[in-house]
């Protein structure tokens, strides 16, 4: 018997696809994480393959991402129309999807199984089980913790969900949390086995996202250089809470009349916000400050840096939020965030230092916060100079040095053995599940 090193890792994504663009439907920064995390990993020498469902009949059943990454587009229910909530139905098709891939190889094909959010949780328990390998899970966001925060108006996580989270935690042999206290809400909603999470902090590009000139930057947005910019970057749902951003705009355009404030909303509908398709926009009217608002769609990475760069403050009120990767990002392009005091990101923004936490989501609090920045230009610059410096401890250099620590971890707890010239191999998982024994016959494992 020996222990295996982990050469090849199988990434389940189920519901979003890595090379989805962020920001609309149910993209958002999983899908940077999941993919930036393994062209890391792939740059370390790891053979990466990604799992997830094929939602247009167009897709390739399989896509090179970048050197050593591969996207497995899995035909698992209707490419089109499929509803968040309507997955489970599918997860059986998706798991036989992943399973004869795998069966398409001698054993041991895969050395461990990484599954992001719990559906692929699900997929990822099933799989661990069949091929005798470690399994590593990253939930990313929680329903206990999310129905704990509701916004007004949003529909709760439903129960199944939160019993088959509780399934994915009590069944992975290491869990992934973006901060402390995700890896204590583990613990105290789902009783986590402390010894088994790993904190590992997503990051940034930060050869792509970094300061630069913002005239310029205004100028390719067809921005006005002399207005004062407040952006928000998501999806448009009442969770990321973009509402709050604009009754606050409201309330400080009322205070001050002569004021330059301009809302810029980058992002897509997504989730419960579909119901009402220009309910932001409604919105922006029934306050009296359209003509301060400027949506614009979902940006591609490259067109991002634009954003953040032309933005003077970037608003995250978020109601639940596991970390807040906008909230990094626009750091590292030199420009200061106004946070939700929640989640992880009283770890992304280092308050009053690179821009400002506020607790709750009144209105006039979020105002008189917004208020105190850009009524003092010196004070948002001292942010402005700190924030790259911040957002520096945040790479995905250094989530791919976390994921792989947790890695090895995982597989230390396995014994391999293969043996080709039997037709047969065996897994010895050291946890108690027993001796998995899978035999060929014919070709076939049965």
């Amino acid at each position: 018997m020996h222990n295996a090193p982990t050469r090849r890792v199988a990434v389940l994504s189920v519901h979003t696809s890595p090379l989805a663009q962020p920001g609309t439907g149910d993209a958002g920064g999983m899908n940077v994480y999941v993919l930036q995390s393994a062209i890391q990993m792939a740059r370390r020498g790891l053979e990466v393959e990604i799992f997830t469902r094929a939602t247009s009949s167009a897709d390739a059943p399989v896509q090179e991402a970048a050197p050593g990454v591969l996207v497995r587009n899995v035909v698992a229910g209707p490419f089109e129309g499929l509803d968040k909530r309507d997955l489970p139905t599918q997860l059986c098709a998706f798991v036989a999807g992943v399973l004869r891939e795998e069966a398409r190889h001698e054993p041991g094909y895969y050395n461990l199984v990484h599954s992001h959010y719990w559906l692929s949780g699900q997929v990822g328990w099933l799989a661990r089980d069949r091929w005798g390998v470690p399994l590593v899970h990253t939930a990313h966001t929680l329903a206990a913790v999310k129905n704990a925060s509701l916004a007004a108006g949003d529909t709760p996580e439903p129960a199944a969900r939160q019993i088959g989270e509780q399934q994915v935690v009590a069944e992975s042999d290491r869990l992934v949390a973006n901060t402390r206290e995700e890896s204590d809400q583990l613990v105290r909603h789902y009783g986590a086995d402390p010894s088994r999470v790993d904190v590992v902090a997503p990051g940034a590009d930060l050869t792509l996202y970094r300061p630069g000139d913002r005239a310029a930057a205004r100028a390719k947005l067809g921005l006005d250089p002399r207005e004062t910019i407040v952006t928000f970057v998501g999806r448009i749902q009442p969770l990321k809470a973009p509402d709050v951003l604009l009754r606050a705009a409201a309330e400080l355009i009322a205070r001050d009349p002569e004021s330059t404030l301009r809302v810029l909303v980058v992002g897509g509908l997504s989730g419960s916000g579909l119901a009402r398709p220009d309910g932001l926009i409604e919105l922006a009217s029934s306050l009296g400050i359209a003509a301060r608002v400027t949506f614009l769609p979902p940006q591609a990475p490259d067109r991002l840096v634009d954003v953040y760069r032309a933005s003077d403050l970037v608003a995250v009120p978020s109601y639940s939020e596991s970390f807040g990767l906008v909230a990094i990002e626009a750091q590292a392009c030199g420009t200061p965030v106004i946070a939700a005091n929640v989640g992880g990101l009283g770890v992304a923004v280092r308050n009053s230092e690179t821009g400002l936490l506020v607790d709750g989501h009144r209105t006039e609090d979020w105002a008189t916060a917004l208020q105190s920045l850009i009524s003092h230009p010196r004070r948002l610059a001292a942010q402005a100079a700190e924030a790259p410096r911040h957002a520096e401890n945040f790479s995905w250099d250094h989530t791919a040095d976390g994921l792989l620590a947790s890695y090895r971890k995982a597989t230390a707890n396995y014994n391999y053995n293969y043996n080709y010239g039997s037709g047969s191999s065996e897994f010895s998982p050291r946890r108690g599940r027993g001796l998995w024994k899978l035999r060929r016959v014919g070709g076939v494992r049965a």
